[in-house]
């Protein structure tokens, strides 16, 4: 009986591997909490820290990031997330004082609180309780994500297939707008890459496009409050995010270190969303001008405003190296990192 079991469980792992293949799922690592506080892990106290949502992470290329600033960078951005609570945790360690590169997505960034603040919190509450059995677990996983397919814990799990019903809009009962589905690889170093897939003319890159627009889309007021209210709660949020980005990144730039702001590349119907919603003079500018700290937008220079990305919100796999190696030069030319590291004086006060 035994054996029967065993080879009954062996036959159904490999009917279902083929079948999740054939959908076009390939064995690639998830991007747990644990892979998150492995990284985390490794952060020393000069280190080039990278944060932020999905952009930087498909966007920034570590080895040319390496080459241009003589040190690995630890990729710590989050798809889904705000990078404020990653940001305040990182002014909160007193022993860090190095570069935080930051993607902004105004519309993410500023996000007062709901999914977005809590998948950042969730990984830095896992870092900062990482038992050893969830360690062990973590590591013994590693080697089975990165052979299996049908290992998605976003994807494949029973509890988010069903998430895929079709369930219509309810009294009551409001549907959220579907997430987009499995398009990237990733390695250990938490660097991810568009699949050829998602890059190619196709169903699966109209589908991606298509669930960004209503994700970027913020729901409506609660019926219950009037717009005029719901409006001054929002921009009394908005203002004390901005105070409290102000904060934090003072504390950073206080030991030594440095935060730069980058805007990434983005296309077509979302970029033109993104535009209207949180336009750059009443989220970029002011937030630069409040904290002080360095940033490089795309729109301001041609060799990074060129890109095309094929679902709208993120860099191909190819274009992400040449975007970074394009970038590389205007991080150095605000990073007083690099200027101590050509003149070999000390880093000039704030």
């Amino acid at each position: 009986m035994a054996v029967a079991g065993v080879l009954i469980a062996a036959v159904g792992a490999l009917g279902w591997e083929l079948h999740v293949r054939s959908r076009g799922f390939a064995p690639t690592l998830n991007d747990s909490s644990d892979l998150w506080a492995e990284r985390r892990e490794a952060v020393r106290p000069e280190s080039m820290v990278i944060i932020g949502d999905s952009r930087p992470l498909f966007g920034l290329d570590l080895d040319e990031l390496e080459r241009g600033f003589g040190k690995r960078p630890i990729q710590l951005a989050l798809a889904g997330s705000c990078a404020y609570p990653v940001l305040e945790h990182l002014a909160n360690d007193e022993t860090f004082r190095g570069t935080v590169l930051c993607g902004m997505v105004p519309g993410m960034f500023f996000a007062p609180g709901g999914p977005l603040v809590a998948t950042s919190e969730k990984a830095i509450r896992r870092y900062q309780t990482w038992s050893p059995a969830q360690r062990a677990g973590h590591y013994l996983a590693l080697p089975l994500e990165e052979r299996i397919a049908f290992l998605k814990q976003d994807e494949l799990t029973l509890a988010m297939l069903l998430k895929t019903l079709p369930i219509p809009d309810r009294p009551h009962a409001q549907v959220g707008p579907a997430l987009p589905p499995y398009f990237n690889h990733l390695d250990r170093e938490r660097r991810a890459r568009m699949t050829a897939q998602a890059e190619q003319p196709g169903r699966l890159r109209d589908l991606i496009r298509q669930r960004w627009l209503p994700l970027f889309t913020p729901p409506p007021p609660p019926s219950y409050v009037p717009p005029d209210v719901f409006m001054k709660e929002m921009g009394l949020a908005m203002e004390v995010r901005m105070k409290n980005t102000v904060a934090a990144v003072a504390k950073i730039q206080a030991r030594g270190g440095e935060v730069i702001f980058i805007r990434f590349p983005i296309s077509g119907e979302l970029k033109t969303l993104e535009d209207k919603l949180t336009p750059r003079r009443q989220t970029w500018d002011p937030l630069l001008q409040a904290t002080g700290a360095a940033g490089v937008h795309f729109e301001d220079h041609p060799e990074l405003a060129h890109f095309d990305c094929p679902e709208w919100s993120h860099l191909s796999a190819a274009d992400s190296v040449v975007f970074t190696r394009a970038l590389v030069p205007h991080l150095q030319r605000v990073s007083k990192f690099r200027r101590i590291a050509q003149t070999g004086g000390a880093p000039a006060p704030h």
